[in-house]
């Protein structure tokens, strides 16, 4: 039988030496040996256990943790979250090209564009929140919310250059609240 460690256990593995447990993950250990650095181990690999650590009964990953501070903070602030810009858009430009062919293009970097894409979202959101925290009417709220998703669904052209689809513009069908 697999024996699961705990956080803060010490080992001994054949070729990065002495190191100390410093996270768990369903298949893998992440483990900091003192020689070599952080490396990531699988459960099933022989190590030598020097003292064991029991491991908590409560387990939520590091990712479980970010994304509901992230809920939280977007809720609550006016804090900008870091968006990724897609892989495929990175060091990208934008190249507006005028109908008049005697004028110069415009570029612009795609990071730049996304920025103040992503920057839009964000104050749309905050603006969301803010009317549903208002003392208006709840018909003016709901009149007000219906303007907000319609923008949203103007800016869903722009998906494409978001790296997670969980941070899309979603309009009408998006399904919101």
């Amino acid at each position: 039988m697999e024996t699961t460690l705990g956080i803060g256990s010490r080992i001994r593995h054949k070729e990065f030496g002495d190191g100390v447990v410093i996270g768990v993950k369903s298949a893998t250990y992440i483990i900091t040996f003192m020689a070599s650095g952080r490396k990531e181990i699988s459960h099933s690999y022989p190590l030598e256990i020097i003292e064991e650590e029991e491991p908590a009964d409560d387990l939520i990953s590091l990712a479980d943790v970010e994304r509901s501070l992230t809920n939280i903070l977007r809720k609550w602030a006016d804090v900008q979250e870091i968006v990724p810009l897609g892989a495929k858009w990175t060091g990208g430009v934008l190249i507006m090209q005028p109908g008049d062919k005697s004028l110069k293009p415009k570029e612009m970097p795609i990071d730049a564009l996304f920025h103040k894409i992503v920057m839009i979202r964000d104050r749309m959101r905050t603006l969301e929140q803010r009317v549903n925290a208002s003392a208006l009417t709840d018909e003016e709220k709901v009149s007000i919310q219906q303007y907000i998703t319609k923008c949203y669904g103007s800016l869903t052209s722009f998906n494409v250059l978001f790296k997670r689809p969980e941070d899309y513009f979603t309009g009408e069908k998006g399904g919101g609240e």
